[in-house]
């Protein structure tokens, strides 16, 4: 049953044609989902054409597509824009990933985040982008100094050897978003889970959305220094 299954609601001030079509060509969804990797069984293209290309139920007129896992997205008008609805499938439909079910539903708040931040700032953009995790019971968001703020909320601070200002994006029980104007604009996403029956040793991890003319590779080296310094073990992403 669906109340049985976690919801999020994410409400993007973009025409529901805009969001629709974030989902369905290829190229637009590396615009937002997760990263870029390769790994030995491949990297992002092959992540994408698994999960959005491969035994999905796409009703265009009705702006509804279903995973083959089940999990399902609705894309409906709202004033100002769109709002998008995802079901979780129900927990115990696919015993091999039920051991990550709760990291998928994080990763979901984080992705559809990403999205409306490249439909609203950077439509059509590529990005670049940088990942971090690790295992441990201190926080990254406060091991960075920043406070959980209101959406909007402008905030200034230095963040691994750089001066950074922008506004809080968004936050939720576990994870904060931030703009980054000197990142092309870019968009920051930490996330925290504190130890727990699930994650006894806790789990922090990092997403970097970069745009235009931003130094990657100095970047990186940056926070792969600061990172690994703390989170030595990276986390098991079910991958």
């Amino acid at each position: 049953m669906t109340e049985d299954r976690p919801r999020i609601v994410v409400t993007v001030a973009a025409p529901v044609e805009a969001v629709w079509d974030a989902l369905r060509d290829k190229e637009k969804i590396r615009h937002w989902h997760g990263w870029e990797y390769q790994g030995a069984e491949g990297g992002l293209e092959e992540e994408i054409d698994l999960i959005y290309f491969t035994r999905v139920n796409a009703d265009e007129e009705s702006a509804t597509l279903t995973l083959g896992d089940g999990d399902q997205f609705v894309v409906e008008p709202v004033e100002g824009g769109s709002r998008i609805t995802l079901t979780r499938a129900a927990y115990g439909d696919n015993p091999e990933w039920d051991a990550y079910y709760d990291d998928i539903t994080e990763g979901w708040i984080t992705f559809l985040q990403q999205l409306r931040f490249a439909l609203e700032h950077h439509p059509g953009e590529t990005r670049r982008t940088l990942f971090y995790s690790g295992a441990g019971a201190r926080s990254a968001i406060e091991e960075l100094g920043i406070s959980p703020q209101p959406a909007g909320t402008p905030y200034e601070l230095e963040l691994i050897g750089e001066q950074v200002k922008g506004e809080v994006w968004f936050t939720s029980e576990h994870q904060i978003g931030l703009s980054v104007d000197g990142w092309g604009n870019g968009l920051l996403v930490l996330s925290h889970v504190p130890p727990g029956e699930k994650k006894p040793e806790g789990a922090s991890m990092a997403v970097l959305s970069l745009y235009g003319d931003v130094d990657r590779e100095a970047l990186d080296q940056r926070w792969k220094t600061w990172w690994e310094a703390r989170y030595p073990a990276p986390l098991d992403l079910g991958g």
